[in-house]
């Protein structure tokens, strides 16, 4: 979905986060118990994406029987395989697969993993790329997947390495459709100082799993760890953004120009896009455009990209 019509496309945000581990891999807490801090926290859903493992049997979380009326789960998996460009495992977060889903097969590579857990419907992302230190080749390598795990909250308070759009802007540049996921990829070893950080918004018509990994798939979400974003309307080259309050208000592209505003509480802004086309330096064109936001805590909200062949901008 263009993130342009996302706001005012039919359904309700819901809010989920798709990254995180119980017991059943290498979390310090059962899978009832992380489910209920998620539920307590305020979240609509969540995956359980234990380590698709040998050392941990190979765990796919039956967390059907933890569904309420007000909360739901997806089933889910880190995947892991060899092996990216600096030699270690692949980490591969596919969300709706089914429980049955088969251990790596004998010679199969990330790749062929990756495939396989799309062909089974699960809606697959490259995770943590800055922790994992991916290089444009492993990016390249797997750019069929539906998205780039941008933010990793764990990552980011354990050792400074929750980025990954470096990668994601980088494959966008070369013409991949991507979209992008903020999680927690929590495990509750330390309290709870690893969760509630980083989530995706998804428009659906229902809080029903297969509903939500379908509009997982088809881009219909934002990413947030704290902000929310309540409409984009473009006329023209004008973008014109709703928002809760910030600090900055942000369009970039694939090369340094950006347009912006910047201020105390702002809630709405219209920005004129023609800034961001070329000047002195010699910029060439973008062929994507995407919104940040961010408040004076320094959280943000990411959109999708914003194809401009898909808006009449190109």
């Amino acid at each position: 979905m263009n993130p342009i019509d996302l706001f005012s496309a039919p359904g309700r945000f819901w809010r989920g986060n798709l990254h995180t581990h119980s017991t059943l891999s290498d979390g310090a807490l059962e899978p009832e118990r992380v489910i209920n801090a998620y539920r307590g926290a305020g979240y609509d859903f969540m995956c359980l994406s234990d380590h698709f493992w040998k050392i941990y049997d190979w765990p796919i979380a039956d967390t059907r029987n933890l569904r309420r009326n007000d909360f739901t789960t997806i089933i889910g998996a880190e995947l892991h395989a060899p092996k990216t460009s600096v030699g270690e495992l692949w980490h591969i977060v596919a969300n709706g697969l089914p429980l049955d889903f088969e251990p790596l097969m004998d010679g199969e590579d990330g790749l062929a993993l990756a495939r396989r857990a799309a062909k089974a419907g699960a809606f697959v992302s490259i995770a943590h790329p800055e922790w994992s230190q991916l290089s444009m080749v492993d990016g390249n390598d797997l750019s069929f997947a539906h998205s780039v795990e941008v933010y990793n909250h764990g990552c980011a308070v354990e050792n400074n390495r929750g980025g990954g759009f470096y990668l994601m802007d980088q494959l966008l540049n070369q013409g991949h459709r991507l979209t992008s996921i903020a999680t927690d990829d929590a495990h509750f070893r330390d309290h709870d100082h690893d969760a509630f950080g980083g989530w995706v918004m998804v428009k659906a018509d229902s809080n029903d799993p297969d509903a939500l990994v379908e509009a997982l798939k088809s881009g219909a979400y934002y990413s947030s760890q704290g902000p929310q974003i309540y409409s984009l309307d473009l006329k023209g080259r004008e973008l014109t953004v709703e928002c809760s309050p910030v600090n900055a208000i942000t369009v970039l592209g694939g090369t340094s120009r950006t347009v912006s505003t910047t201020g105390r509480s702002i809630t709405r802004t219209t920005l004129n896009l023609a800034k961001l086309d070329n000047d002195w330096l010699a910029c060439p064109p973008s062929k994507w455009l995407r919104v940040v936001i961010r408040d004076e805590h320094g959280k943000a909200a990411w959109t999708n990209p914003i194809w401009l062949e898909d808006v009449g901008l190109a």
